[in-house]
């Protein structure tokens, strides 16, 4: 009798990471559990979900019939993630750590404790693909376009997917949660987290207060008049629209004021009326700290599709310069409020490429 393969399934105490853990114990595979502990700075506080969620892992753990084992990350957490997300907060910037946290966490940390607990191979609940192709492995899309997690994966490099699975890679979520229901799970209702792993609900600016001093200046128009004062520029962030204090408000005068950008040097925020503003839209952003999922930088000559930001459709653009740490992107249509420290990943149809950070 051959031993069976060892898959390690990153459990969150959420719906996705059950599934993904219940599906390949059906698949004939030897499943242990992982529940990583990445933040343990305000465990005792309202807004963190730590210890319901390790509740709800053991839980599924139990029902599935799979070892469970705690891993405490929060030093490499706090090391390779959160310092890095306070000092681009710092500079002005709005990071993703989400991304940050996949690739220096999720599929390094985890990957290595996994091997070293003799897996082959790792899994998590994210909605996404991989696909070997001649040797190179592909980050695919996931299948439900709503729930589509490969822009936070788009830094994954060859090494890593080829010790990646993610089951769930062909559902949607309405059908992640049948299979949970019909299986029994108790987290089938469970509703999905949202924001920031280490901030959970808790309000962002609070937070951001605890650990950035306030530098308090002053808002005003690209033609120089002043509206109001901010509280500091790392509170901000471009695209804006709720918290400015500036009217544009319910009963408020004209159109909603936004953030459409930051004066560092000056500590001035530059604020404009309406959605619409040009100064709101660009058709061309630069991208640094590159990183390619093939391991070598995509064809110059070809059309992509980006995204800026999760949530966004793609947006057809081409590559008009390119180093090696650094590319201009250059978008057919003007594009929304592009931020200095977010994303920019490109896609060629359902293959994810790769991306940058917005400079």
């Amino acid at each position: 009798m051959t031993a069976r393969e060892r898959i390690v399934v990153g459990m969150s105490g959420g719906v996705d990471s059950a599934v993904s853990a219940l599906l390949l114990k059906r698949a004939g595979y030897e499943v242990v559990g992982l529940f990583m502990k990445n933040w343990e700075d305000d465990d005792d506080d309202e807004y963190c979900s730590t210890r319901q969620d390790l509740i709800d892992v053991v839980s599924v753990a139990d029902v599935i019939g799979i070892d469970l084992e705690v891993v405490n990350f929060a030093a490499e957490y706090k090391d390779r993630v959160f310092s890095e997300f306070l000092r681009e907060y710092a500079a002005g910037r709005t990071p993703n750590p989400d991304v940050l946290c996949n690739a220096e966490i999720k599929f390094k940390a985890f990957l290595d404790h996994a091997l070293a607990m003799g897996a082959q191979r790792i899994a998590t609940g994210h909605y996404a693909g991989v696909r070997e192709r001649d040797g190179r492995y592909e980050l695919l899309r996931g299948a439900d376009p709503d729930k589509d997690q490969s822009y936070f994966l788009h830094r994954l490099t060859q090494a890593q997917l080829a010790r990646v699975v993610f089951p769930l890679a062909q559902l949607r979520k309405k059908e992640v949660r049948a299979i949970a229901r019909e299986a029994g799970l108790p987290v089938a209702e469970k509703k999905d987290s949202t924001g920031i792993c280490f901030i959970g609900e808790r309000p962002f600016r609070e937070f951001l207060n605890r650990y950035l001093p306030r530098e308090p200046g002053e808002m005003r128009t690209p033609e120089g008049k002043v509206v109001g004062q901010h509280i500091g520029l790392a509170f901000y962030t471009i695209g804006q629209r709720s918290g400015l204090g500036i009217g544009g408000t319910k009963g408020g005068k004209g159109e909603p004021w936004y953030v459409a950008a930051k004066d560092m040097a000056r500590n001035e925020l530059i604020v404009v009326q309406g959605h619409d503003h040009p100064l709101l839209k660009r058709d061309r952003l630069t991208a640094a700290d590159l990183a390619w999922v093939a391991g070598t930088a995509p064809d110059t000559s070809l059309v992509y599709g980006g995204k800026t930001r999760y949530r966004q459709r793609d947006a057809e653009c081409r590559i008009a310069r390119l180093d090696d740490d650094e590319c201009e992107i250059r978008f057919t249509e003007p594009q929304w409020a592009v931020t200095p420290g977010q994303s920019v990943v490109l896609y060629r149809n359902e293959v994810c490429l790769g991306g940058g950070v917005i400079q």
